[in-house]
């Protein structure tokens, strides 16, 4: 299965992470300081570091609550603002399973309005966006208010991945999850997710919006869940297709879904702003409802989105 702000997201970021965030100096003088003997306090208490599973960061705490820290324990960094609709949608989230992960992980949220230069050294585009540090450098990253199932499978693989280099994970106790009575809603939708089982996912998040129709969470996990299943169908040869017939309609949302899928954002939504351009009444309609569909799947303050958002008004009137 593809979902491009699950798996082709995070790689995406992965990679460019790698190019834009450097550091090594940080870890430097992280692992310098550790092997120097501790200097006389000049007197009054010194800050301590932060020993909740939760915590705020800023610019000038990052380098020991995040940087230091990411020697012993996995932190995960969230990108977030007040005015973010999408972040407050999955910060509570990641609160939660952060209180749940027993000291595997611990969760460092940074006001990007209070801290721009945080931001700005990750080379976040958007937020929300989610940075792992793990060993003194980020790790993976994604962008984007991910379902909660998803944001499982990503810390899972994390954990997973570096569970044999980070103390934190070796030592943590079996997490308190079990204590905390789940809603059986999601975890119907949320298993049938997991086998694959679109179909009955969508019909379960669908129950929980026919009786809580405001339901945030279970609104963006269905409109993931329907991307999902339409990716999972993505035949590359359709934008082969669709380039050859401007006019098959249906060639042009399949090739739009398969480079959304592949993280061809700009391309999808070009894409289908010039098919709108080209058509008229119910064909135009159709069209603009699929954009709209796909715009669901990312941070409304995304500048892909809003720049498309502009071209779709332009196109339309």
């Amino acid at each position: 299965m593809t979902n491009p702000r699950g798996s082709a997201n995070s790689a995406a970021m992965s990679a460019a992470l790698s190019g834009a965030v450097d550091l090594s100096a940080l870890k430097a003088r992280a692992d310098a300081s550790r092997q120097q003997p501790a200097a006389p306090s000049p007197g009054g208490p010194q800050p301590q570091a932060p020993t909740g599973a939760v915590f705020e960061v800023t610019e000038a705490s990052f380098q020991a609550d995040v940087v230091e820290r990411s020697l012993q324990q996995l932190v995960i960094v969230d990108l977030w603002a007040d005015w973010c609709g999408p972040c407050k949608q999955l910060s509570p989230v990641l609160e939660r399973l952060a209180g749940q992960a027993g000291g595997a992980w611990v969760l460092a949220k940074v006001d990007v309005d209070a801290n721009p230069r945080i931001a700005q050294l990750f080379g976040a585009q958007s937020i929300p966006t989610v940075v792992a540090i793990a060993g003194g450098q980020p790790v993976d990253a994604f962008a984007g208010a991910l379902p909660e199932p998803e944001v499982k499978k990503w810390l899972n693989a994390l954990l997973d991945a570096l569970k044999d280099k980070l103390p934190s994970i070796r030592d943590a106790q079996p997490a308190a999850e079990a204590e905390v009575p789940e809603d059986p809603r999601f975890t119907e939708a949320e298993d049938a997710f997991e086998r694959g089982d679109y179909s009955a996912a969508e019909a379960a998040y669908q129950r929980i919006l026919d009786t809580e129709p405001a339901n945030e969470l279970a609104k963006a996990a269905l409109t993931q869940v329907r991307f999902a299943a339409r990716a999972e169908q993505a035949d590359p040869s359709a934008v082969a297709r669709a380039d050859a017939d401007p006019a098959d309609l249906h060639a042009q949302l399949a090739a739009a879904d398969f480079e959304v899928a592949q993280n061809k954002i700009e391309d999808a939504f070009a894409r289908l702003i010039s098919t709108i351009r080209r058509t008229f009444g119910d064909d135009r309609n159709r069209v603009r409802e699929h954009l709209v569909g796909l715009f669901e799947l990312f941070d409304p303050a995304d500048e892909r989105v809003a720049k498309a958002r502009r071209d779709l008004a332009s196109a339309l009137f």
